[in-house]
């Protein structure tokens, strides 16, 4: 199944670059039952990374008690208007998704 987009913002607010990201995720963070009785094995994002022109400035590893369809949002130096943001995640059973956007 492929994973939704996810809507990235980037601003920059004086000599920090802030970073808003939505990402579309059921995020089940624990064992369950299906309608027909059956185990279904917890599901969520486990790694998140940032990139500012291809330079790391974001690494999260996220754990279990991370809500559906999580909000997360930071802030990094040495950007400015025109880079080029792209972020990435990757979930439990290898589903990944990566989208990007410039700074304004």
């Amino acid at each position: 199944m492929a994973a939704e987009p996810m809507r990235v913002r980037a601003v920059q607010d004086g000599e920090l670059v802030e970073v808003k990201i939505l990402m579309k995720h059921r995020m089940l963070s624990r064992l369950s039952w299906d309608s027909r009785g059956q185990f279904v094995l917890p599901h969520f994002i486990q790694t998140v990374r940032g990139y500012c022109n291809d330079k790391l400035v974001l690494y999260v590893h996220f754990g279990g008690s991370v809500a559906r369809d999580p909000y997360f949002s930071f802030k990094f130096r040495d950007g400015k208007k025109g880079d080029r943001i792209v972020i990435s995640w990757i979930d439990t059973e290898g589903v990944t998704r990566t989208d990007e956007t410039i700074v304004t």
